[in-house]
C-alpha cells in the first residue's frame, strides 16, 4: 500500500485487522507543528489509502506533548512575509478535505495539545477520540494570531457541535477539556491515554451513531435564518471585547459563515480565501504574529539550565507574597509562607484553596496541591529553602532589616529575592554578605492571570544565578523578562507617565469615563483610572514617588487626599470610581461632552517617551524584549505590536512632532527623552 513511500513526518502502519494507523512524529521538531512538509506526506499517505481503502485509519501522535499545536506559526510568518500564504491555506485544504473522503471509518486519537490545524486535522475525521487527562485540550486559537481557522475549521465545527458553541469557541479562541468536548460532541468518546488506540479500533468496529438532538441542533443552527438572527448577536458579543478596526478577523470569520455556512462544502472556499486577506493585508495579523514570536523568545531566554529549586520560603502574606506562594505550589514546589500575622496567613491560604479548587477541579487532585502549601509563622522554612522570596512592605529599611535576619539562616547556594516593584536592588543588596545571589522577582498582580516576571539584575549579581532565576520563573510557566536595576525597572517605569498624565487630566475636570474610553479606543485592555484602582491609589502614589523624581516630573496633587480619605481603589470599595459589588460604577458622559482633541496623545505619548529612553539605558537588551514587557506586563495593544514597533509604524518623525506640539502646550514633561536619534526611522 505504501511501497516507495520514505515519509520522515508520517509513519503508517497496518494492523493485522486491516485498520492503517498513521502516526505523526515530527522529525526535526519536539511536537508536531503542520509544517509544509508534514502536510505534504499526509497528503501523499491519504492518496496511497483513497486508492486502495483499508478497513479504517486512525490518527494520532507519538510526541507527548500531545496531537498536534497546529501549523508551524515560523513558516506562516515567513509566508506573511512573502505574500504567498494561499498556497499554503490551499494545500491544507486539499490534504484535510481528502481524509474527509476517505470511504472508510476515520478516528482522531487525541491526547495532549491539540490546537488549530491539529483540531482542524481531527475535524476532517469522521470520529475522534480524546485521552482522559487534564494535560488534554483541544481548541481553535487563531483569532490570537489575527487571523480565523483556514483548513476547514470554521466550515467543519458549527455542523459538528452547533452553530452558537462552535463560534464560541473560534471566536474566543480558546480551549475544552477532554470531557467538555465529549459534552459538546466534539469527540465521541474519552478513554484512558494507554486505551486510546484500543478505544479508537473499537470505533472503527462498530462506529457510533451521534445522538438525534446534537444532529438536530448542527443542522438547525446552520440553517439561512438562523444565521441572520445569529450572526448580528455574536457581532455585538465580540464587539464588547474586540472593535473591529484593531481586531477583524473575528468578524471575518462571523461574515464567512453568515452567508456561507449552509454547508460544509459551500464554507471551505470562503473561509480560504478570509484567511489568505487576513494574513497579507493586515497589520493585526503580522503583529499578533509577532506578539507570539516575542512570548516564544521570553520562553528561551531562560535557557536549558536546571534551575535546582525544590523548596521556595515565602516571606509576607499579603496579597502579592500569599498568591505568589500559591502558585509556585500549585506549579509543584514545596512552599511555605511566613508572616508575623498568622491571620494574614490565614486569608492567603484561603485564597489558596480558592485557586487550586478554579483550577483543578477536583478534591483527588487539589489535595496534594495544599500540602505542598504550609504555614510558618516562625519561619523555619528560611534553612532549607533553595529559594526566599521576601514580599513585605515597600521601605528600604524594613526589607534590609529582613535581610539581616534571615540570610544567616539561609543555605549557602540559596538564591534571596525581592518581589519590589520600584526600589533599585543597590538599596537593597548593602549589608548582604552574598549579594551575588540577590535578584529580584517581581511578580504583577493578579499573580495567577499576568504572564510575566521581571527577573532584575544589579552589577554585581552572578550570572549563573540570575540564570537559575530565570529558569525558575519558566519552570512556572511565566514569562521570565530579564531587566537592569533602575527606579521601576522596566514595565512600572514605562506605565507610570502615562497613569501621571491620567491623575492629572483628571484634575483638569476630565471625566474618568472620557480618559479611560480613550486609552481602550487606542487598544488598551483597561483605562489608566480603572487601571489605577485596580493597582491602589496608595502602591500607585508610592511606586510614582519612587520613579518621577528620575524622570523630572511631579506627581499631581489629589492622590494623597483620596489615600488619607480611604479611597484607595477597588480594595476599599472606591477610589475614582465606586466599587460597590467589586466592579467599577461608571457615570455616563454627559451628551453633548467633547473630550480634548489632544487627549490619547497625552496619556500613549509619554508611555512611548519613556520606552525609548529604557532601550536607550539599557533597561532590557532589545526593542524586542521591551516591546513584550510592556504588552505582556501592561496588556499594550498587543495587535500594534508593541511600543517600539508601534512607534516604527507610526513613524518616528511623526511622533517627534506631536510631543513638540504637546511640549509647546502642556510643558516640558512631554520634551522629548533620550534615546530618540538612535531609532532608526524603518525599524
Amino acid at each position: 500500500m505504501f511501497e516507495g513511500l520514505r515519509p520522515h513526518h508520517c509513519q503508517p502502519s497496518v494492523q493485522p485487522d486491516g485498520t492503517v494507523v498513521i502516526t505523526l512524529d515530527r522529525a526535526d521538531k519536539p511536537v508536531n507543528a503542520l509544517a509544509r512538509a508534514l502536510i505534504d506526506e499526509l497528503g501523499q499517505l491519504v492518496e496511497r489509502l483513497a486508492i486502495e481503502p483499508p478497513r479504517g485509519v486512525i490518527f494520532r501522535s507519538a510526541k507527548d506533548g500531545g496531537f498536534s499545536p497546529g501549523a508551524d506559526i515560523g513558516e506562516f510568518r515567513q509566508l506573511f512575509a512573502d505574500g504567498s500564504t494561499v498556497d499554503a491555506i490551499d494545500r491544507g485544504h486539499q490534504v484535510f478535505s481528502a481524509i474527509a473522503a476517505l470511504p472508510c471509518p476515520t478516528v482522531a486519537a487525541i491526547h495532549g495539545h491539540c490546537f488549530g490545524g491539529g483540531t482542524e486535522l481531527a475535524l476532517a475525521c469522521r470520529y475522534r477520540v480524546a485521552a482522559d487527562s487534564p494535560d488534554t485540550r483541544i481548541g481553535l486559537p487563531e483569532v490570537r494570531l489575527g487571523i480565523h481557522p483556514g483548513w476547514g475549521g470554521v466550515a467543519r465545527l458549527p455542523h459538528l457541535i452547533g452553530a452558537p458553541e462552535a463560534m464560541k469557541m473560534m471566536l474566543a479562541g480558546g480551549s475544552v477539556s477532554a470531557a467538555k468536548a465529549q459534552q459538546l460532541g466534539l469527540v465521541d468518546d474519552v478513554a484512558p491515554a494507554d486505551e486510546l488506540l484500543a478505544r479508537a479500533q473499537a470505533i472503527i468496529e462498530r462506529p457510533p451513531v451521534r445522538p438525534l438532538p446534537q444532529r438536530a441542533l448542527a443542522w438547525l443552527t446552520n440553517t439561512w435564518p438562523a444565521r441572520q438572527i445569529l450572526a448580528p448577536v455574536m457581532r455585538k458579543t465580540v464587539a464588547r471585547k474586540a472593535p473591529r478596526k484593531h481586531y477583524p478577523a473575528p468578524y471575518a470569520m462571523l461574515e464567512v459563515w453568515r452567508r456561507h455556512g449552509g454547508s460544509i462544502a459551500s464554507a471551505l472556499k470562503p473561509e480560504a480565501r478570509s484567511v489568505v486577506r487576513l494574513a497579507e493585508t493586515t497589520p493585526t495579523a503580522h503583529n499578533l504574529v509577532r506578539v507570539y514570536f516575542l512570548q516564544e523568545a521570553l520562553k528561551a531566554r531562560a535557557g536549558q539550565v536546571e534551575h535546582g529549586i525544590e523548596r521556595v520560603h515565602v516571606i509576607g502574606a499579603g496579597v502579592m507574597g500569599g498568591d505568589i506562594a500559591a502558585w509556585a505550589a500549585l506549579q509543584g514546589f514545596q512552599v511555605s509562607l511566613q508572616d508575623r500575622d498568622q491571620a494574614a496567613i490565614d486569608a492567603a491560604l484561603a485564597r489558596a484553596g480558592t485557586l487550586f479548587e478554579k483550577r483543578l477541579k477536583t478534591p483527588e487532585r487539589v489535595a496534594p496541591v495544599r500540602q505542598r502549601l504550609v504555614a510558618d509563622a516562625a519561619g523555619a522554612g528560611v534553612a532549607d529553602a533553595d529559594l526566599v522570596i521576601e514580599a513585605i512592605v515597600e521601605t528600604v529599611a524594613a526589607k534590609r532589616g529582613l535581610f539581616a535576619e534571615i540570610e544567616p539562616k539561609m543555605k549557602a547556594d540559596a538564591l534571596l529575592a525581592t518581589n519590589t516593584s520600584s526600589i533599585v536592588l543597590e538599596e537593597l543588596r548593602e549589608g548582604l554578605a552574598r549579594p551575588q545571589q540577590f535578584l529580584g522577582l517581581h511578580y504583577f498582580n493578579p499573580v495567577a492571570k499576568l504572564p510575566l516576571v521581571e527577573v532584575v539584575r544589579h552589577d554585581g549579581v552572578d550570572a549563573d544565578a540570575f540564570q537559575r532565576a530565570l529558569a525558575f520563573v519558566r519552570s512556572q510557566g511565566k514569562l521570565p523578562l530579564a531587566t537592569a536595576s533602575a527606579p521601576g525597572f522596566l514595565v512600572n517605569r514605562i506605565l507610570f507617565p502615562y497613569l501621571l498624565e491620567a491623575f492629572r487630566l483628571y484634575n483638569e475636570q476630565v471625566p474618568p469615563r472620557a480618559i479611560d474610553k480613550a486609552a481602550t479606543d487606542f487598544g488598551m485592555p483597561m483605562g489608566p483610572i480603572e487601571l489605577a484602582d485596580q493597582v491602589g491609589l496608595d502602591v500607585c502614589a508610592h511606586v510614582g514617588a519612587v520613579i518621577a523624581p528620575g524622570l523630572g516630573i511631579e506627581l499631581p496633587p489629589g492622590l494623597a487626599d483620596k489615600i488619607a480619605a480611604g479611597k484607595r481603589g477597588r480594595k476599599d470599595g472606591e477610589g475614582f470610581y465606586p466599587y460597590p459589588e467589586g466592579k467599577p460604577v461608571k457615570p455616563p458622559l454627559p451628551d453633548n461632552y467633547v473630550p480634548p482633541p489632544d487627549l490619547e496623545d497625552r496619556l500613549i505619548l509619554p508611555l512611548l517617551n519613556e520606552a525609548v529612553t529604557c532601550l536607550h539605558e539599557g533597561i532590557v537588551d532589545s526593542a524586542d524584549e521591551l516591546d513584550a514587557g510592556v504588552i505582556f506586563g501592561t496588556g499594550f495593544a498587543p495587535f500594534r505590536g508593541g511600543p517600539i514597533s508601534h512607534i516604527h509604524a507610526v513613524g518616528k518623525d511623526a511622533i517627534l512632532i506631536r510631543l513638540a506640539a504637546l511640549t509647546q502646550r502642556h510643558g516640558p514633561r512631554f520634551a522629548a527623552r533620550p534615546g530618540w536619534d538612535e531609532l532608526q526611522e524603518n525599524g
